[in-house]
């Protein structure tokens, strides 16, 4: 069961309940995953722009020694 999934359970049972503090800690709970996941997926954008850009160097340099290096096809 996910972080999440009991901090939603959590929630609904405070809710039921009547147990306010319960129900606080299960949003509190589902926040911190939200936020978690998040990060997760920043990190995961920030490697994939890195590789876009180390390909795109790569792809650069093959292009100038095509051309014959700095001063290309004079």
């Amino acid at each position: 069961m996910s972080e999440k999934a009991k901090g939603k359970a959590k929630e609904a049972y405070g809710a039921v309940a009547g147990d306010e503090g319960k129900k606080a800690e299960g949003q509190a709970q589902q926040r911190k995953e939200s936020a978690r996941e998040e990060r997760g997926q920043q990190k995961r954008t920030k490697a994939e722009q890195d590789k876009a850009k180390r390909a795109e160097k790569s792809r650069d340099k093959q292009e100038r020694k095509n051309k014959g290096g700095l001063l290309g096809n004079l």
